[in-house]
């Protein structure tokens, strides 16, 4: 039984946030490939394309030369059909039905091979990252043998370019679906059933996800960016992230980690180093490094994410963030904390 599904959509600030978003946010589309397993999708898509096309005109074709020669005065009347007009007959509709059948075995062998090329890509040492889809945001874990490099954020994936990627997915409430159209094909996230993809960018870029299955009032608002770095700029990456929480170095920057430790923040969100524990919402250790806001919906200026803690639900309704009641100046030096979390 799937599971069952909140409500229907409200209204959506989708269209307006991308707008904002700087040109530096990829967009997707399968078809411009930047994976080996995205190009082969996308060799297929054209494959289908051509061939339906080809189809689609023959037909008009014959339709439009039918019709011509029904309309001529010198048609022939009704009545038996001479013999040589039913051989030809006969051996034109026998060679459309065989060249229906060649196509159909080679749209068949085409979906066949393509779809086991796809799932080929493996490597016996590999990225592993774990994915979970909440509503409506997805949570990033980065696996290693040595728990003290396992690395975790939110909504935003780093990868080795020209590296294959295996990404491990899971679903912590309803379904869900990866997909990164640039890179790899849709994968669903089912509560209790893990799976798993593998993805590769051949070149570095930043590459726009999604989720692809309605999964209640935020679907249009949970997306994600791939981020595809060169093997010794993912690697500086990855050290960053290792380390705990920035020390505040301000009076201000103090201020807002206490405002953060001892209001309703740290009740669902985590920053390593600090009292701040809370497993419900993303993990904020490094917060200020990240592109984008709420499920990549907004770039992650100061003021957006003012705006998004004081009034969460004008910019994502629905969502499980509560609003926060804060006095102008404890809102300010909760943005200098939180923008000093590098």
């Amino acid at each position: 039984m799937r599971p069952r599904r909140a409500g229907r959509p409200q209204g959506s600030v989708r269209s307006v946030a991308l707008l904002l978003l700087p040109n530096w946010i990829g967009g997707h589309s399968t078809l411009h490939s930047h994976g080996v397993q995205a190009a082969r999708i996308e060799n297929l898509w054209w494959l289908l394309f051509w061939i339906c096309s080809a189809v689609f005109v023959a037909v008009m074709v014959a339709t439009g030369i039918a019709i011509t020669r029904k309309s001529l005065p010198t048609a022939s009347p009704a009545g038996p059909i001479p013999p040589q007009s039913q051989r030809r007959m006969t051996r034109a509709i026998a060679g459309a039905v065989g060249a229906t059948v060649l196509l159909l075995f080679v749209l068949l062998f085409a979906s066949v091979s393509t779809s086991r090329a796809v799932a080929s890509l493996g490597a016996s040492k590999a990225t592993v990252i774990k994915v979970t889809g909440h509503q409506w945001w997805w949570a990033v874990e980065y696996q290693d043998p040595n728990p003290s490099r396992m690395v975790t954020t939110a909504n935003e994936i780093h990868i080795p370019a020209g590296r294959p990627v295996l990404i491990q997915l899971s679903s912590a409430d309803v379904i869900h679906s990866f997909w990164v159209p640039s890179l790899h094909g849709k994968r669903d996230l089912i509560p209790g059933h893990d799976s798993a993809i593998w993805i590769q960018a051949d070149r570095p870029g930043v590459y726009r996800g999604l989720c692809a299955e309605f999964c209640g009032h935020q679907h249009a608002h949970m997306d994600f960016l791939v981020i595809a770095d060169p093997p010794d700029r993912y690697g500086a990456w990855y050290n960053a992230q290792l380390r705990t929480s920035t020390t505040p170095a301000t009076p201000s920057q103090q201020y807002g980690r206490q405002l953060f430790e001892s209001g309703s923040c740290a009740v669902c969100h985590t920053i390593q180093g600090t009292d701040a524990n809370g497993k419900l919402g993303p993990d904020l250790t490094h917060l200020a490094s990240r592109r984008t806001l709420a499920a990549a919906i907004l770039p992650n200026t100061r003021g957006n994410l003012g705006g998004w803690i004081v009034d969460p639900q004008s910019l994502k309704p629905g969502s499980y963030m509560p609003a926060n009641n804060l006095k102008p100046d404890e809102l300010q030096a909760m943005l200098d904390y939180l923008g000093s979390l590098q």
